[in-house]
């Protein structure tokens, strides 16, 4: 049975927040904690308390991994405070399945607690994963690999550009092509990377090394030798510089010198004749509309 909670004032002192806002804060503080982002989907609601019994995770839930030390340190204050921000659901027959608060819910249950706030919402399917993907995406936590699957999952399943992607997270939009960038890394290194064995700053140098061998040499070197980010950065430099003109062909070389003579100016590439980068280089505003005029050119 729903117990009726504090009601829609609620709302007004503390809004609804993601898991990122501390648990044990104060009722005077609360104003001062950043609202819930959610803006399409945040009518004001009533909260009410829902038995946890009730209660069912989301499946397709983009966060796998959840910290059990942190874990118990939230449950921990919840024993002491209470939960503090209600969690989000949406019926699914006589039950209630968890949109957003998954964290929450799971420290409540070590806290053994038998109910926790909760608001009902009513989503579609879509707005449900979309609210999924955005909730665990605000999060500072979450694995990096986590992060880049969310994020390339906005784009593929609901269309979203890396430019509404940024916006929608306060992040800018290389953050954001940087982190879906992660997705082409060996399956080992990633693998490396969700075990917390390789940090993110680790994996964005990784993806510079194309060379598949060398990049699982270099995170595993990363592990076994404790390199830090900078010491990697190196690392991969002077791989680039020994393997880069050994695994190209006559041909990529030829084409690199024959785009500097066109462009005039420095014109280099990352990778083979299979997979690769080219990088032309600019030095001023004049010199990056001096190279456009002459792609317009040969348009």
């Amino acid at each position: 049975m729903i117990k009726k909670g504090l009601g829609r004032g609620l709302d007004s002192l503390f809004g609804v927040y993601g898991d990122d806002v501390t648990q044990n804060i104060s009722n005077d503080s609360a104003s001062d904690v950043k609202n819930y982002q959610y803006d399409a989907y945040n009518t004001k609601e009533e909260v009410v308390e829902l038995p946890l019994s009730e209660i069912d995770t989301n499946l397709n839930q983009p966060r796998k991994n959840f910290d059990d030390k942190a874990l118990a340190e939230l449950s921990a204050s919840i024993k002491v405070h209470g939960v503090i921000q209600p969690i989000i659901v949406v019926k699914k027959g006589q039950r209630y399945m968890i949109i957003a608060g998954e964290r929450r819910y799971r420290a409540s249950k070590m806290a053994e607690k038998e109910t926790i706030p909760a608001i009902i919402k009513n989503y579609t399917e879509s707005q449900i994963a979309e609210v999924a993907l955005l909730e665990n995406l605000q999060r500072e936590d979450l694995n990096p690999m986590e992060c880049a699957r969310a994020m390339k999952k906005l784009m593929t399943d609901f269309g979203w550009t890396q430019d509404m992607v940024a916006d929608r997270l306060g992040k800018s939009r290389p953050v954001v092509a940087n982190t879906v960038r992660l997705l082409n890394l060996e399956p080992e290194v990633i693998s490396m990377i969700e075990q917390n064995k390789i940090s993110a700053g680790h994996a964005r140098s990784l993806v510079a090394v194309t060379d598949k061998k060398a990049q699982i040499k270099l995170a595993h070197q990363v592990c076994e030798k404790k390199l830090t980010v900078r010491d990697l950065e190196r690392a991969v430099k002077g791989s680039k510089g020994k393997n880069t003109v050994a695994n190209q062909s006559v041909e990529l070389r030829q084409l690199v010198d024959d785009m500097q003579r066109v462009l005039g100016t420095k014109v280099s590439v990352l990778g083979n004749d299979n997979r690769g980068r080219i990088y032309i280089d600019y030095y001023s505003r004049a010199d990056l509309d001096r190279i456009a005029e002459l792609m317009d050119k040969m348009k």
